[in-house]
């Protein structure tokens, strides 16, 4: 048994489901802050340019996800859940495309404990 660094709630897997159906391919990225923010953003694959230096986590609903190298330091010792919440106030305010359906995908995360941690897929 292997254990993920990365996955999803039902509901934030329904919203990207829907968001396949109208983009096809999606690509995940989790950035460093600053201009991106730190939400995980969601882009059709062929829209974004994944940088060399971000880290792969992995896959949610067959959509590959990554994280700035620097943010995986930080949570290199966690399990991340992708989850969404309703964001109706930020329609057009963001390039993640979850935002336009009236939601924005969110990071919580967990420490893993020390038998995750010793069954993860990638260290």
């Amino acid at each position: 048994m292997s254990i993920k660094r990365v996955d999803v709630t039902p509901a934030a897997a329904e919203v990207i489901e829907k968001l396949k159906a109208e983009h096809g391919e999606l690509v995940f990225n989790q950035s460093g802050g600053c201009c991106d923010g730190t939400a995980p953003m969601c882009y059709e694959k062929g829209d974004f340019y994944v940088p060399s230096r971000n880290v792969k986590l992995g896959e949610i609903c067959g959509c590959e996800f990554f994280i700035d190298k620097d943010q995986f330091e930080y949570f290199k010792h966690s399990h991340i859940t992708i989850d969404v919440r309703v964001e109706k106030s930020a329609f057009g305010n963001s390039f993640s495309l979850e935002i336009d359906l009236g939601y924005q995908f969110i990071t919580k995360s967990r420490i893993f404990t020390d038998e995750e941690y010793a069954l993860l897929e990638e260290k």
